[in-house]
């Protein structure tokens, strides 16, 4: 009997393990344990009993959804199914992993109904409490619904299967068959899609349990490299464990040690943008009208610089998303990761060698930019800088096309902090400069109420903010300098002509009213008078209390910020860098979104320092960069009484010029 090859062309090697491999197999899994990958029995067993209270919602909604327009048999028949897809669905989810997950519906359920009675039918049968950030994203491309349901983050897609008006009850059903992908929009396959990539790239490794455990050393090391975010122009999850799939295919009798020294090796000499491929792709399946990756009939998939493509139909990109600058930054740390393996595997150095910290704010890059994402309240800034998060690459897109940029690379998070002011220009230097000079951090029981209170997504009407959206955010990009410490002085905050800028008139009478100052005991509110002065005071004695003595409570604004830094490496350095068209034209384009609300939603672009990175960026013992002492010119003795002229010290690096308002 002939044994299976696995992918499009033969092994290189089919060697079986030496005994030093196997060792280096067992220190691996070891060091993985020890670097928390792996999560206890009590949280897997969490997980599927969420996995099950989700089957009987769904079933639930399905029922509910069916009664609005089909009969009572359909009703007493309708079923809906949950599948998984993904790290969970592939076995490599360790603590803290969020688990993303598709429900499946007949054909005459749709997406309307998904938004509309899926998330109260949630909060209604879920345990009391159980489910906190619920937030509905039905305009994204691929449809979702995000909350936490018992402390474990759920990513929760829906698509209806055009052929089918009943779901089968067979647990063994699944969704490989190409047909159910008939009369589906292309963000309907999508979503179908996840789960059906997922099995079919653990249909195709040779060994499920090495290839397991080489992808859980490869998401490690991606993920402290900060190179693991598809959102940010890097490979994500899939795209990951695709390569790493293709490399299990190549060496099918390898141990993981093996599989992982490989992966650096072939993937740092992979001769891009030769696709890496587990399997031929079907073309001329005319079952659905999204289209198939194809670079010679589409201009768009000739210009993908890192192909990893999908094994199940419709074969598309994983990794379209990837620029010029994450490619370059994905190969440095290939080339790295060849060197330390190969000390690894000779001894000279232990695992965890593999998994140090990235060095992003540390030491790679002297200028950053900041995107500044902001929103007075806390829904709105989940959905607001959610949407920006997914343009941020955009931006970069645009940056390193710049001639004196030669690599822009986006940390792949953004960074949430909270802020109280106590007028509009705190508020104006928060939202348009950065300032964390107002930053408040909430107490624990604030935190434990935010965190059970449930969520919704602010969509369809302004929020009532205490301020006009003329009266802290320019017309156009804002790209200056954040504040230099924390205790500096805000610049104030001007309008195009240069103007300080004051809440518009009516902007106070669309606050709501203060509370009324309290009054002391045993002070009646019918007995205050005023004075002369205008003073409130009680009648009777100069002993009595007075209600000018009582302090008022001062209101306070508060704003939700997210930021995004790009580190900037620059070419032959400039006398100045002046990126205000590149920003101006992409914030444009942010703002012209229907996400965007006036005086809820803000958006700014800031330049930085390394030196005035915001303390939060670093973690406990690492070293912050510091500014390079100057030089002290030593002077010959001058028996001369005459004083020479101090020469002005010209400024180090370029001066980023801030784009026209």
């Amino acid at each position: 009997m002939t044994e299976r090859v696995y992918g499009v062309t033969p092994p290189i090697s089919t060697a079986l393990p030496t005994e030093a491999e196997k060792r280096m197999h067992q220190a691996l899994h070891e060091e993985l344990r020890a670097q928390g990958t792996f999560e206890s029995r009590a949280e897997t067993e969490a997980r599927k009993k969420v996995i099950a209270q989700l089957e009987k919602i769904t079933t639930a909604f399905v029922k509910k959804a069916t009664a609005e327009t089909q009969n009572s048999f359909m009703v007493r028949e309708a079923i809906g199914r949950v599948f998984t897809y993904g790290s969970y669905r592939l076995g490599v989810y360790g603590p803290g992993s969020d688990i993303d997950t598709l429900v499946v519906a007949p054909k005459h359920v749709t997406t309307e109904q998904y938004f509309r009675l899926f998330p109260p039918l949630l909060v209604e049968m879920a345990p009391p409490g159980a489910i906190t950030d619920l937030t509905p994203v039905p305009d994204a491309f691929v449809p979702i619904i995000k909350f936490e349901f018992s402390g474990i983050s759920i990513d929760l897609i829906f698509c209806s299967i055009k052929g089918l008006t009943q779901i089968p009850e067979d647990k063994s059903w699944n969704l490989t068959d190409n047909t159910l992908l008939r009369g589906l929009s292309e963000n309907e396959v999508r979503s179908l899609n996840g789960t059906r990539v997922t099995d079919e790239i653990l249909n195709l490794v040779p060994e499920p349990a090495t290839f397991k455990l080489a992808l859980r050393a490869i998401k490690l090391w991606a993920q402290r490299k900060a190179i693991y975010a598809n959102i940010m122009g890097f490979p994500g999850g899939v795209a990951w464990a695709m390569l790493v799939a293709r490399v299990c295919q190549l060496y099918p009798k390898a141990t993981s040690a093996v599989v992982v020294n490989k992966f650096f090796h072939i993937m740092l000499k992979w001769p891009w943008p030769l696709p890496v491929l587990l399997k031929d792709i079907e073309y001329n399946i005319s079952v659905t009208r999204a289209p198939v990756w194809n670079p010679k009939l589409y201009s768009s998939d000739r210009n993908h610089r890192m192909p990893i493509i999908t094994p199940a139909y419709p074969a598309m990109c994983a990794t379209h998303n990837i620029n010029r600058s994450s490619k370059v930054v994905i190969m440095q740390e290939l080339e790295k990761g060849v060197q330390v393996t190969e000390e690894i595997m000779t001894g000279r150095a232990p695992w965890k060698a593999l998994f140090t910290k990235h060095t992003f704010f540390t030491s790679d890059f002297r200028y950053y930019l900041t995107v500044i994402s902001s929103s007075r309240t806390k829904d709105a800034q989940n959905v607001w800088s959610g949407f920006i998060e997914s343009r941020v690459r955009v931006l970069v897109n645009k940056i390193e096309n710049h001639a004196a940029i030669v690599l822009a690379r986006p940390f792949n998070k953004g960074y949430d902090r909270q802020h109280r002011c106590q007028n509009y220009e705190q508020l104006g230097d928060v939202v348009n400069s950065g300032s964390l000079a107002y930053l408040y951090k909430p107490t624990p029981e604030e935190e434990e109420k935010a965190k059970g209170e449930a969520k919704t997504e602010v969509k369809a009407e302004l929020i009532n903010a205490n301020l006009k959206p003329e009266s802290v955010l320019q017309d156009g990009p804002v790209v200056k300098p954040e504040p230099g410490t924390e205790t500096a002085a805000p610049p104030p905050v001007t309008a195009a002509d240069g103007a300080a800028i004051k809440p518009e008139p009516g902007a106070e009478s669309a606050m709501p009213p203060p509370a009324p100052p309290p009054v002391a005991d045993g002070v009646k509110q019918e007995e205050v008078t005023k004075n002369g002065d205008g003073v409130e005071q009680k009648d009777g004695n100069d002993g009595e209390v007075k209600l000018a003595d009582i302090p008022e409570k001062k209101q306070e604004l508060e704003v939700f910020t997210t930021n995004y830094y790009i580190g900037l490496q620059l070419g032959k350095t400039p006398a100045s860098l002046d990126l205000s068209r590149e920003v101006q034209e992409w914030m444009s384009m942010c703002r012209s979104s229907d996400l965007y609300k006036e005086g809820v939603n803000f958006l700014a672009v800031t330049h930085i320092k390394n030196t005035m990175l915001p303390d939060d960026v670093f973690e406990p013992g690492e070293v912050r960069p510091r500014p390079p002492k100057k030089k002290l010119k030593r002077q010959a003795p001058d028996d001369s009484s005459a004083q020479q002229p101090t020469k002005k010290s010209k400024p180090v690096g370029p001066a980023l010029t801030p784009a026209v308002s």
